[in-house]
């Protein structure tokens, strides 16, 4: 809908432009259909956000494109061990002893947050910013759900991650044996 040339192919030119390639892209537009909301996003778009819209959502959505943007390719700081677990954040992956542990994106990210930060107490609300990309409207007991789920798909989780009553979470300072 811009003047003279169109929003996907300005996402065009920037991803195949080599000193821009990497710029974040958040498309704001009036087009809601499925088709041009994959087709965006297969184009290049980190984002796909369709009009009207909350300024909350949008600010939520900007801010979780920062985070991202702060992983570097660092081997340093791309990977998080805890024992026998691994989490590769480039291969979006997590093995514990070699064996590929599959969870959801957000199971991803609430172990992530975890692992950067062990032995420090999560509360649920620091959690849900920290994860949960969208406005969400539920209770910060979710986060009890997807901390139950992501210790039933990784058991040696189970003790590691410790409850603090009537506050969140903290990861053991002390990994497994492996």
């Amino acid at each position: 809908m811009l003047p003279e040339i169109d929003g996907i192919e300005v996402c065009k030119r920037i991803r195949t432009a080599p000193d821009i390639a990497l710029l974040p892209i958040i498309m704001l537009t009036a087009k809601a259909e499925e088709s041009d909301t994959i087709i965006g996003l297969e184009l290049g778009a980190d984002d796909y956000v369709m009009k009207p819209f909350s300024p909350k959502s949008l600010v939520a959505r900007v801010k979780a494109l920062i985070r991202r943007l702060g992983r570097t390719d660092d081997p340093m700081q791309s990977s998080f061990g805890f024992g026998p677990l691994l989490l590769d954040l480039p291969r979006h992956e997590v093995t514990v002893k070699g064996n590929e542990v599959a969870l959801t994106a957000n199971e991803f990210g609430l172990l992530e947050h975890l692992l950067s930060h062990p032995g420090r107490v999560l509360t649920r609300d620091v959690l849900l910013n920290a994860i949960w990309v969208y406005d969400y409207y539920g209770t910060t007991r979710c986060v009890d759900v997807h901390i139950r789920r992501l210790k039933l798909k990784a058991p040696l989780l189970d003790d590691a991650i410790i409850s603090v009553k009537s506050l969140g979470y903290k990861l053991s300072d002390q990994a497994p044996e492996k």
